[in-house]
């Protein structure tokens, strides 16, 4: 027996019963009904793939006027069921009618039983097809929804953090290319996820790169794709980062490791608004919005020419510099009450609270790793927790606590280069578990320590 659901419309109850016999044993569930005012209520309450539908109900009209009005009231409620429509009297003009107006196929009584049987499985066929297509755009709705969800929030109420959310506000409905700037761990794919979720592509995707993670020879394949058997490992054909971005945001992170001889491919693509897939030759059109990202003077690099200019006026419409956390003084109590609370209900330990003391160390320390690293310290002071109340020595080292905010202290690459040690001895040379730690991926990672000369 064959999937599908049949409804068969026609006033001659001769007819409905030999389609009846002839279908019922072939599908799973034939139904007939001879008054064609109950056909949309029928359709309503239950699930159909195909309607075999009558072209005159009234006796002496045979203008197929009817059966055109009823398909045109099926094809408004129900676009994905398949109509077949049936006559005594075909002729071609009718048909050519029938089939404009959304009939799937048109066949004329007395029927070849082949041949019709024939026309009811291509016509099902077709209506599972849709529906399965439809039922597939439905999920990627869902899992874009899903995906571009705010699981984080942007948490504070500083004068600092106020003005970038004002910014934010005034640039998000716009389509114009955002770079983002700021130190490590300030959240800045945050900022670019909120400015995604408030603009007119908010119901699209947005795809993250992180640039310093794509290896040179993988470069076009990651971002622009390729056909397969383009080089020796393209087993399959691949979609890249430009095309799942289509209609969405493209949003490239650490733009600033991005080698020099990359770039013009980059702004090639930027400007002719289309990319070629590795092996092919047909350029597929492209329609993003794009948001870039660094931790690093993109002005000094361009003076040095490590970047292109022409690049960089390509990517920084509107610049959008994210404070570091020791510009957000009354913004660190809020959040790591925030992580307190995530991290609480994580390891069972809802009852846990800070000392006003801690309070006190925890707002006057520079965190050097930002919201990251207050976050990731919030986190191990719950997991080590011996009480309800976390002390300072729960938070810090003494030799952390006397660490005030001062940003002439040490330039931010040392930080970077003792925050990227101390994660990996803590983590016992495990260079997964300390890029977890930092927030970062493992490739990322492993270029930051060729960066520092950090040995493994």
């Amino acid at each position: 027996m064959a999937k599908g659901n049949i409804l068969i419309v026609d006033d001659n109850k001769n007819v409905l019963l030999a389609l009846e016999m002839l279908l019922a044993p072939e599908y799973n569930k034939v139904s007939c009904i001879s008054n064609p005012n109950l056909l949309l209520s029928e359709l309503q309450s239950n699930s159909y793939h195909l309607v075999l539908l009558d072209m005159n109900f009234k006796a002496g009209v045979n203008t197929g006027n009817e059966g055109l009005y009823w398909l045109q009231r099926i094809k408004e409620n129900h676009p994905d069921i398949s109509v077949v429509l049936i006559t005594a009297y075909g002729d071609v003009e009718l048909a050519v009618k029938a089939l404009k107006a959304g009939a799937t196929d048109f066949v004329l009584k007395p029927w070849e039983n082949q041949k019709l049987l024939a026309t009811v499985k291509s016509a099902i066929e077709l209506s599972l097809s849709k529906m399965e297509i439809e039922g597939l755009k439905q999920k990627e709705k869902d899992l874009i929804r899903s995906i571009n969800r705010e699981d984080k929030q942007i948490i504070g109420s500083s004068a600092a953090i106020l003005d970038v959310l004002r910014t934010v506000d005034k640039v998000a409905q716009t389509n114009t290319n955002i770079l983002i700037t700021g130190e490590n761990g300030t959240g800045k794919e945050l900022i670019a996820r909120r400015i995604h979720n408030m603009s007119v592509r908010s119901n699209e995707i947005m795809v993250t790169v992180d640039m310093g993670a794509v290896s040179e020879t993988l470069f076009e394949s990651e971002l622009f794709g390729h056909v397969k058997g383009a080089f020796t490992d393209a087993h399959e054909s691949r979609t890249g980062k430009f095309e799942l971005a289509n209609r969405g945001t493209l949003f490239l992170d650490e733009i600033a490791n991005l080698p020099l001889n990359l770039q013009s491919k980059l702004l090639v693509a930027l400007q002719n608004r289309e990319v070629t897939r590795v092996g092919a030759n047909q350029p597929n059109p492209i329609d993003i919005r794009l948001i870039c990202a660094t931790n690093k003077d993109m002005n000094q690099l361009v003076d040095n020419g490590e970047f292109r200019e022409d690049l960089l006026y390509r990517i920084n419409t509107i610049h959008i510099e994210v404070p570091p956390l020791r510009r957000r003084k009354d913004d660190i109590m809020p959040l790591a009450e925030h992580f307190l609370t995530k991290y609480s209900e994580k390891y069972g330990k809802p009852s846990l609270s800070i000392t006003q003391q801690a309070k006190e160390k925890l707002t006057d320390y520079s965190w050097p790793g930002n919201i990251r690293e207050l976050e990731h310290t919030i986190e191990k002071a719950v997991i080590m927790s011996e009480s309800g109340k976390l002390k300072v020595h729960d938070f810090f080292s003494g030799s952390t606590v006397s660490h005030k905010a001062d940003t002439n202290v040490v330039k931010l690459d040392e930080m970077e280069k003792k925050m990227i040690t101390l994660a990996i001895e803590k983590n016992a040379g495990n260079i997964k578990a300390a890029a977890n730690q930092l927030g970062i991926t493992r490739q990322t990672l492993y270029n930051k320590m060729r960066k520092y000369g950090i040995n493994q």
